[in-house]
């Protein structure tokens, strides 16, 4: 495990998946993020790379030849080296190699950048393409935040409130976890999404496009919660496990298959294209209070 911290907070993260596992507000005395119960889903916040969600068959066909991935692909299980390390930020590295090539034949270097902020932290994720050709991929984030936050609430005392009022519509996932052709309205004109153990018997809500690029965990009866702010993804996922008391708000550059997907790597919904040489940087950030 490694620690990052300041005078307000304490970050942990394991070097496998450079996975963060907790956000320590010293002041408060306040944990925001889901223990990782594996009686209900024994992860805290994988990066999701080079896919996010499920294809097709777990199948991609790239130059006409077919290759396996599982579900959120690999990045997550594998162990990342530190590339260099302030007490109040850490920067994490996976490069291609031998493996990952058998079922991603692309060169890249992955890099997971933590640092801590007046207030927060923010994430950032780079991807170089290390090779001589165009590298095609996917990347998000899936981090589970503690509900109910404080004691003496309850999961049914937080919502999420948007940055702006949407008229927002759900993606359902199919039970292979493909999203299915329609879609299913959630929000009209609103900007606050109660919470309850039953929004997710379906799965995630998977949004594509929203207006908003924060959202607020919020409750009329704590002071305490976060906002998090996720420019530049075209799609959101907010899940949680059945019965469990946490939520994930989740920012990604990717999606799952479609039921009819033709499994085309490169023309793949979602995906994203890098020449050789470039990096593709995105990040989001928590503010706590």
């Amino acid at each position: 495990m490694f620690t990052i911290e300041d005078q307000q907070l304490k970050i942990t993260i394991h070097p496998k998946g450079a996975e963060l596992q907790s956000i320590f507000h010293k002041g408060l005395s306040l944990e925001y993020m889901w223990n990782g119960d594996p009686a209900f889903w024994g992860k805290h916040s994988p990066i999701l790379f080079p896919i996010v969600g499920t294809l097709k068959d777990d199948t991609y066909i790239y130059k006409g030849k077919p290759y396996k991935l599982g579900r959120h692909g690999f990045a997550r299980d594998r162990v990342f080296e530190v590339e260099s390390r302030q007490p109040d930020a850490i920067t994490f590295l996976l490069k291609s190699d031998a493996d990952s090539r058998i079922n991603y034949p692309f060169d890249f270097e992955l890099r997971i950048h933590y640092a801590l902020l007046a207030g927060g932290l923010r994430t950032s994720w780079s991807v170089k393409n290390s090779s001589g050709e165009e590298l095609y991929f996917s990347i998000g984030g899936h981090p589970a935040f503690k509900v109910p936050l404080v004691t003496g609430t309850d999961y049914t005392d937080y919502y999420l409130q948007f940055d702006k009022k949407e008229t927002a519509h759900r993606w359902p996932i199919s039970p292979q976890g493909l999203i299915e052709k329609g879609s299913l309205p959630v929000l009209e004109k609103s900007d606050r999404l109660p919470l309850t153990k039953e929004l997710f018997s379906a799965d995630a809500l998977v949004f594509k496009h929203l207006a908003s690029t924060a959202v607020s965990l919020r409750s009329d009866k704590t002071p305490h919660g976060f906002r998090m702010d996720f420019p530049d993804y075209p799609f959101l996922g907010i899940w949680a496990a059945k019965n469990a008391d946490f939520v994930c708000i989740e920012p990604w550059c990717g999606i799952a298959d479609s039921v009819d997907s033709d499994q085309q790597w490169t023309t793949k919904e979602g995906i994203e294209e890098l020449a050789p040489g470039e990096i593709f940087e995105r990040s989001w950030t928590l503010t706590l209070f």
